[in-house]
């Protein structure tokens, strides 16, 4: 069934460490060796071997209309026939840029970068040369790229494969990172105490995605927001995962909270490879040429990426019911999980926002990091390969939530359902 996948493993594993080019890939959380993936158009993943899956990771996150959407690609055809990159500004940079700052909530400017990884380092710098202080904040299990700032106590691949904290990062990276638990307002309030006058930002997914899809308690990321203002400290929103994708305004027009600066990731490039930082404008004209805070990037605003991210974008602009199509979506999807969880007598929590679900094998709500780690590994190993083989393509950690992409249709919904039934009946 995954004879050339297999093949395909090995020979990677020759010349790329672990055979992947990013960890998730590896299944190390799940076991086995990756699926190898040929191509996609709409819902469905096709591998080296022919199978098809109904695509639940939607390349974490930006296929929101699925896969090889034809305005995309017909709109990449035509850029790249007049190049593919300059190193030179462009009218594309323009549209997109424009298309953003007019409407998303306190963004002023937007600089365009190559990964979300980027952008979020990108925006710590900024915040430490505004400011004039060197320290910030971040969530146990919140994955801001992998940046050594960043590798403390990260979610995702970062747990999935043992190593909470990487090697490399250095002693005095890491005493600058104050780590606070999401959801624990009091705590972030200590480490402020504690460290009063040297924080510049805290940075936070507002709603996580890394650590399964988490939702802030009422008042956490308003009393955040609140705490920043009285210590003049930089509020980030990491929306590399959020952003346009719970609504065009991302999680800042979701929760109705303004953030200083806001990242995003591959989603303003359609899936391409693309990032950006945004905020206000005193903030951003720190940034080179304008300002001392200096980042750059040959790639950065890449024609062809700023091509295929407009078009998307514009199109999730004029068509707002695409969000509340997948939301209703996503709610058949949970509906249809509750009685057969509960038939099978099994200890479980959904968490569902929008288009992200995910789905937790444990008796306790998932909050935190810590409340994450109560899952029953085992359990979602089994339920992974289960999906797996009946052709349901989920993300292979208990640490990821799921995103749905707008080309699924009411029968996939129904078929990965089934196919729920099925492996869950296994356990």
């Amino acid at each position: 069934m995954y004879d050339k996948s297999k093949n395909l493993f090995q020979e990677a594993s020759r010349y790329i460490p672990g055979g992947v080019n990013s960890p998730v890939r590896a299944f190390k959380s799940v076991g086995g060796d990756p699926i190898f993936m040929e191509r996609a158009k709409g819902s469905y993943l096709y591998d080296a071997d022919g199978n098809q899956y109904i695509d639940y990771i939607a390349s974490w996150g930006p296929m929101i209309m699925g896969h090889a959407w034809e305005p995309v690609i017909e709109a990449v055809q035509k850029a790249t026939e007049l190049s593919t990159s300059f190193g030179a500004p462009t009218e594309k940079e323009i549209e997109l840029a424009k298309l953003i700052v007019e409407n998303i909530p306190n963004v002023d400017r937007v600089r365009m970068v190559n990964s979300g990884t980027e952008a979020t380092m990108s925006a710590i710098r900024l915040a430490r040369g505004f400011t004039g202080k060197n320290k910030f904040i971040k969530f146990a299990g919140n994955y801001h790229g992998h940046g050594d700032s960043f590798l403390i106590k990260a979610g995702s691949g970062a747990v999935t494969l043992g190593h909470p904290s990487s090697p490399g990062v250095t002693p005095g990276t890491a005493q600058d990172t104050l780590l606070a638990e999401y959801n624990d307002l009091e705590g972030v309030k200590t480490l402020v105490e504690a460290n009063k006058g040297e924080i510049a930002a805290i940075i936070i997914e507002p709603i996580p995605g890394n650590m399964g899809c988490i939702l802030p308690e009422a008042g956490f990321i308003e009393g955040l927001r609140e705490l920043c203002n009285q210590e003049e400290i930089l509020l980030i929103f990491d929306e590399v995962m959020t952003g346009f994708r719970l609504g065009f305004g991302g999680a800042q027009a979701t929760l109705g909270v303004e953030a200083d600066l806001v990242t995003y990731g591959k989603v303003i490039g359609a899936g391409l490879p693309v990032g950006a930082y945004a905020g206000r404008e005193d903030i951003m004209e720190y940034v080179a040429p304008n300002g001392p805070v200096y980042q750059a990037g040959t790639l950065s605003g890449n024609p062809i990426a700023m091509t295929a991210g407009y078009t998307l974008l514009k199109h999730l602009l004029e068509n707002p019911q695409v969000y509340t199509e997948l939301a209703e979506k996503c709610a058949e999807i949970e509906k249809g999980l509750h009685p057969m969880l509960q038939a099978k007598g099994i200890d479980y929590r959904i968490n569902r926002k929008g288009s992200m679900i995910s789905l937790h094998f444990t008796d306790q709500d998932i909050r935190d990091f810590e409340s994450a780690k109560t899952g029953d590994n085992q359990h979602f190993k089994n339920f992974f390969h289960g999906m797996l083989k009946r052709g349901v393509y989920l993300p292979p950690s208990a640490y990821e939530s799921w995103f749905l992409n707008a080309a699924l249709s009411d029968q996939d919904i129904d078929r990965t359902l089934e196919a729920a039934k099925a492996s869950l009946a296994e356990l």
